[in-house]
């Protein structure tokens, strides 16, 4: 066993930094940081200070938005959802909205790719190792270009199996602000992968359906109603309220006959003719076994396939709610 830790200086760490990158390396593309100044497109130099409270004390806010063919989808929301976060903990942006957007579209073209998911995490930045945020003078902006992965129900188009997650939920105001503590959700993330399932699904204390690791969840009820959980409780996601507003279509069409939000007992989904995850990578997944139980005859359902075909459709020709990136 070594127990030789040497004191590197300077050049040392800039020799092993200058190391081949990790294989999961390949997946960043690029990253501004406004610790830096710039953006840098070479992942071993994607660091963050020690002493930014983003990191030590879990001190900071973040959103994820997703560029397709060379155009950010819904990036408005995206961003009113970042500024919503850090005004609930007093964390303004270190950017104007225009210089935020900006900073955004240079990430992602220095990047070069026309697909990939935007991470922008904005923490208290460095200052101290201590807990008072007010040890910081400045906030750090940290924007993140890198790969993402295909819509769940086009990897696979069977349907996703969920379970129902032991962690407890977080409490009401953490749960409606988009923060960097995240602790809960990996947490589900590795009930699902140890259950070897897709997703899990969470009920509040007061037995009523929540969310699940980064997706929000609704039910199709019998007498073909599309029913999500009230805001007070959960995330607001971008995806699951777009997917509401497309849903008047359905509506017009015969496939639903309303739509709604309010209180989904545990009851009220067991009795759900679909189970639906939205997210801004999954989109809109329809759920097919929940715990070990058919969810309706174990097949994806007509209103989650035809969310799914008008959530993808809107992500590439709603002119309205796409901002290129390359003009």
């Amino acid at each position: 066993m070594n127990t030789t830790f040497p004191v590197l200086d300077g050049a040392a760490v800039a020799a092993r930094l200058a190391a081949p990158p990790a294989p999961y390396q390949q997946h960043y593309f690029a990253m501004f940081s406004s610790v830096l100044g710039g953006i840098v497109t070479d992942p071993r130099l994607m660091l963050v200070p020690a002493d930014d409270h983003l990191v030590h004390r879990g001190d900071g806010v973040f959103d994820t938005a997703k560029c397709l063919a060379g155009s950010l989808y819904n990036l408005e929301a995206h961003l009113d959802r970042l500024e919503h976060s850090g005004a609930c903990v007093f964390l303004p942006l270190p950017l104007d909205r225009a210089g935020l957007r900006d900073a955004v579209l240079a990430t992602v073209r220095a990047g070069g790719r026309r697909d990939c998911l935007v991470r922008l995490l904005l923490g208290r930045g460095p200052g101290s190792l201590g807990i008072n945020p007010r040890d910081c003078p400045r906030a750090s902006l940290y924007i993140l270009a890198y790969a993402g992965h295909p819509a769940f129900m086009t990897a696979h188009p069977g349907g996703a199996r969920i379970v129902t997650s032991r962690i407890p939920v977080k409490a009401d105001f953490f749960a409606t602000i988009k923060t960097v503590n995240y602790l809960p959700n990996a947490l589900m993330k590795l009930e699902a992968v140890e259950a070897g399932v897709d997703f899990v699904v969470t009920f509040d204390a007061a037995g009523h359906l929540a969310e699940g690791a980064t997706e929000n969840f609704g039910i199709v009820t019998a007498d073909r109603r599309l029913l999500l959980p009230g805001p007070e409780h959960i995330l607001a996601g971008t995806t699951m309220n777009r997917a509401l507003e497309l849903a008047a279509e359905l509506v017009e069409q015969g496939l639903l006959a309303g739509t709604g939000r309010g209180a989904i007992t545990r009851a009220m989904a067991q009795a759900a003719a679909e189970i639906l995850i939205f997210g801004t990578t999954p989109d809109v997944t329809s759920v097919v076994e929940w715990d070990g139980r058919c969810v309706g005859d174990g097949r994806p359902g007509p209103v989650g396939t035809a969310l799914n075909t008008r959530v993808q459709r809107d992500e590439r020709e709603n002119l309205s709610l796409l901002t290129p990136v390359w003009t």
